[in-house]
């Protein structure tokens, strides 16, 4: 059990991340790895749709398959992913406070409860990223529309040269384009915002067995004056993983320039299984940081790092039972030794 507990600056966060992702990289990349190989499973069908259709020669049609399956497979990866960081979370928990973890362990701990990290992952995307979501629902539906009309090119079909009668249309869709796009920058600003405040809402789910809507508001308790610190882990994971995709895919851009954009199907098979080891690779270091921010918190505003010390030190028993309320559930005895010193002080029936 680690005893040695205590409020962290940001760089010994980032020491800490790094230590507890090179001693434990095969755990945390395994845990990513389902999700990613799922990610891959997902990806390799829609190329074999693809090129199935490709050789039925289907036409135009089979753009609109493709892009339904997109659709589907986009909705499949996210929930994927929302286990796999909850499954992260509960591991990097376990290993910070000295104790064992294994990939099997870390999800089955999490799969009684997966319904509530999934839907805690829809409410925080749904809070923080609405005016996105509007922005790209009114771009998107503008494009069907331009489309429908023939302004804008069919799935597959080549793009009119010249101007002609679609002008004064085409011009329409460029300023509302732009207008859109300007709208794009205080919406994902406000993403970031939103998205700093409900940081912590997975781990605090995770670890103290709450329900979404009050992780939720745990989350922007804990996260209080500490959210600046927090945007640098996400500043540096977002460089990490953007300096990985460049130097993974930039093998892959030459030949699409080649090829006219296209990529054969072989090069585009290999492509997913780099994006395969990369996502491997990179997946864990955000949700081990923000497990970690999550602990100093707590540390930080309920003296966590003494209950701690005195649980080590025989001094205090760990309760069996999860705090009374509609939104706490039974425990384990190591569930229940990592619940706050004292509960949230909202309501817990909201």
């Amino acid at each position: 059990m680690e005893s040695n507990l205590r409020p962290l600056s940001l760089g010994e966060i980032l020491d800490r991340t790094a230590q507890l992702y090179r001693t434990n990289f095969l755990l945390f990349a395994g845990i990513s790895a389902v999700y990613a190989g799922f990610g891959m499973l997902l990806n390799l069908t829609l190329i074999g749709l693809g090129s199935l259709l490709t050789a039925l020669h289907v036409g135009i049609q089979m753009h609109w398959i493709v892009q339904l399956f997109t659709g589907i497979e986009l909705l499949l990866i996210y929930l994927a992913g929302g286990i796999a960081v909850a499954a992260n979370n509960r591991a990097v928990a376990w290993v910070h406070l000295g104790e064992p973890a294994t990939i099997s362990s870390a999800y089955k701990s999490i799969l009684p409860r997966m319904g509530r990290y999934l839907w805690l992952m829809c409410l925080k995307t749904l809070f923080a990223g609405t005016p996105i979501i509007v922005l790209y629902a009114a771009f998107f539906g503008m494009y069907f529309f331009f489309q429908a009309k023939g302004v804008l090119p069919q799935p597959g079909a080549v793009a009119p040269v010249g101007v002609g009668s679609n002008g004064p249309e085409l011009v329409v869709f460029g300023l509302v384009s732009l207008g859109i796009a300007l709208l794009m920058i205080p919406a994902f600003v406000y993403c970031i915002l939103m998205g700093l405040r409900y940081a912590l809402a997975v781990p605090a789910s995770v670890v103290e067995n709450l329900r979404a809507r009050v992780a939720i508001r745990r989350s922007i308790e804990l996260s209080k004056w500490s959210r600046g610190r927090i945007f640098m882990l996400w500043l540096l994971v977002a460089i990490v993983e953007c300096g990985l995709l460049t130097i993974t895919q930039i093998f892959f851009i030459i030949p699409v320039f080649k090829h006219h954009q296209q990529l054969p199907v072989g090069l585009r098979i290999l492509q997913q299984f780099v994006a395969f080891l990369t996502n491997s690779f990179v997946g864990p270091i955000l949700a081990t940081g923000l497990t970690l921010f999550y602990y100093d918190q707590r540390i930080r505003k309920e003296g966590f790092d003494i209950e701690w010390m005195m649980q080590a030190a025989g001094m205090t028993t760990p309760a069996i039972a999860a705090p009374s309320g509609a939104d706490a559930e039974p425990t384990t005895p190591t569930e229940s030794a990592e619940l706050p010193l004292q509960q949230s002080p909202e309501n817990p029936h909201e």
